[in-house]
């Protein structure tokens, strides 16, 4: 699992979880996966991860607008992969003007936006 997306029932939110599979040297992440959750903390703690959020977050910026999103939430998660746990990107993405599901071409951009931050930075 690279990306998960979860559609919240009766409310107008997404959530989408990128665990980070494969070392991102641009970003000073090589080692990606730890025996325990605590072994990831300073990975998502550590200068590189913080400025992966930070240009996932210019990204979200240019894409959201006209895709009538919004960001609600944008941090670092700790994601289990089998035995090992990894760091991961973990967002929270609301439709605008609506206080039900959300609608299904908010769920198409939700999808868009996913690949594009996927793509972007090659999260497997």
């Amino acid at each position: 699992m690279a990306i998960k997306i979860t559609h919240d029932a009766g409310a107008p939110t997404a959530s989408i979880e990128f665990m980070i599979t494969r070392p991102l040297p641009d970003y000073d992440l090589e080692e990606v996966e730890a025996p325990i959750p605590r072994d990831v903390d300073p990975m998502l703690a550590s200068q590189g991860f913080k400025d992966l959020l930070d240009e996932t977050r210019t990204i979200l910026d240019r894409e959201l607008p006209a895709a009538n999103l919004e960001i609600t939430q944008l941090t670092g998660a700790i994601c289990h992969d089998r035995s090992v746990h990894r760091p991961g990107i973990w967002l929270v993405l609301r439709e605008r003007g609506t206080s039900k599901e959300m609608s299904a071409a908010a769920m198409k951009q939700v999808a868009h936006v996913a690949e594009t931050i996927r793509s972007t930075f090659n999260l497997s």
